[in-house]
């Protein structure tokens, strides 16, 4: 009888064991490299304009004047900023803090969906192939890392929510440093590919490298998941833009703490982040016995409420703006000139910064400093009424700062001391 063969069976390849290293793995059809690289390009217009406005945020809070001020001691050169923050125009802060916020929120989307369309990639089998293959690695880490960190650390913060140990802006401040880093890194790398993607597709013969192997059936095409993300930011910008807006815009914003809710009416119904109570502040504080604390060369003062209302009073309109991104319209604000209280205190002509404390006993930001062009700065007052009436104890009742284009956090509320000179 013929000699019978035995025949090995070769293994079904849908039997093989599947691992994220294997791009069988991966079967999306919808990734791609032009999928990704219209994302990427969306990417990299957003994050710039963020980097840039988050240096700009940093620059208002004049950190160079005082370590109150400075929230990332030991620095060093990465604290730099091209130029002292200006008073004019007086919405500046609201617009730059407001853009930096918004575009961070309405970029989520677009970031997750740029991170699923290349997570492949992080899963990719050898780590590093050559010395150019390993630095597009190492940058890759740092932008997602860095870029997921950032995220996650400002939308925190938009809702209050303080989850990471140590303070909010120190994490974000460096945070943002090492996604710099990163960004700058795979830009340089990337962003000639991206390019020629977009402008000539994949090349003849050429590979896709970011599409699957072996895709699953399209239940969507690229073009209607790029529609979807562009929903979703869509989506974002319409219930959260509009806490920087007053009236049905802000009735929107349901995803921001400053959106979706009316303040109430009469004249001091406009928003507020911290409450008299929060805080701590009681009508025994802020009543009768509260005494104004000037100092400077020609002495110490102390001023009754009814003292500094018997003072030339001047009119202001000028915003509230938060490191949130909410701010409010202009409010009429009345109280006495800070350059006035600097010429009081001793600076007849040139009044220099000023060191101001307030009554609030703890918490970031009760002490603050503001520079002399700030204080010089008609507009710059310390307001003892707003839209025609007295304060209320949430707005800082009995005197608070305002100061146009500052940070809301510069313009302190339930204000003690006043220390005029050089900070």
């Amino acid at each position: 009888m013929p000699e019978r063969r035995r025949i090995r069976s070769l293994p079904d390849p849908l039997s093989v064991p599947r691992t994220p290293a294997n791009p069988g793995f991966w079967r999306s059809p919808v990734r791609g490299a032009r999928f990704t690289a219209v994302l990427g390009v969306v990417l990299l217009v957003g994050l710039t304009l963020l980097f840039v406005t988050g240096l700009l945020s940093y620059a208002a809070y004049n950190p160079d004047l005082n370590r109150v001020n400075d929230k990332t001691p030991g620095k060093g050169w990465l604290g730099f900023y091209l130029f002292s923050w200006p008073t004019g125009p007086h919405w500046l802060y609201r617009l730059t803090q407001g853009l930096h916020v918004t575009v961070g929120i309405v970029l989520v989307p677009v970031l997750l969906a740029k991170l699923w369309s290349v997570i492949p990639r992080l899963f990719a089998l050898p780590p590093a192939r050559s010395v150019g293959h390993a630095l597009e690695r190492i940058s890759l880490l740092l932008l997602v890392g860095g870029a997921l960190f950032e995220f996650l650390t400002g939308l925190l913060n938009i809702q209050l929510d303080y989850l990471f140990p140590g303070s909010f802006y120190t994490l974000h401040f460096y945070g943002a440093w090492v996604f710099l880093a990163g960004f700058v890194t795979h830009t340089v790398l990337k962003a000639p590919q991206a390019v020629r993607v977009l402008r000539n597709g994949i090349p003849r013969g050429g590979a896709d490298t970011l599409a699957a192997p072996d895709p699953l059936p399209a239940t969507l095409s690229r073009r209607g998941a790029l529609a979807m993300v562009g929903a979703g930011s869509l989506l974002l910008l319409i219930t959260s833009a509009g806490r920087s807006f007053d009236g049905p815009l802000r009735r929107v914003a349901l995803l921001t703490p400053r959106g979706g809710t009316d303040p109430g009416p009469g004249p001091n119904a406009f928003q507020i982040n911290k409450t008299a109570a929060a805080v701590r502040i009681t009508p025994a504080d802020t009543g009768g016995n509260w005494r104004l604390t000037v100092r400077g060369p020609a002495g110490e003062f102390r001023l009754s409420r009814a003292e500094l209302l018997a003072m030339e009073q001047h009119t202001a309109a000028l915003p509230i703006a938060c490191v949130e991104g909410w701010s409010t319209s202009d409010q009429q604000w009345r109280g006495v000139r800070l350059a006035d209280l600097a010429a009081l205190a001793g600076h007849p002509d040139r009044p220099p910064g000023v060191f101001v404390e307030s009554l609030q006993r703890s918490g970031s930001f009760r002490k603050a400093a503001l520079r002399d062009n700030q204080v010089r700065d008609g507009r710059s007052l310390l307001a003892l009424e707003v839209n025609g009436a007295p304060l209320s104890p949430d707005h800082g009742y009995p005197a608070r700062i305002i100061v146009p284009a500052a940070p809301g956090v510069l313009n302190t509320k339930w204000v003690e001391t006043l220390t005029f000179g050089e900070l």
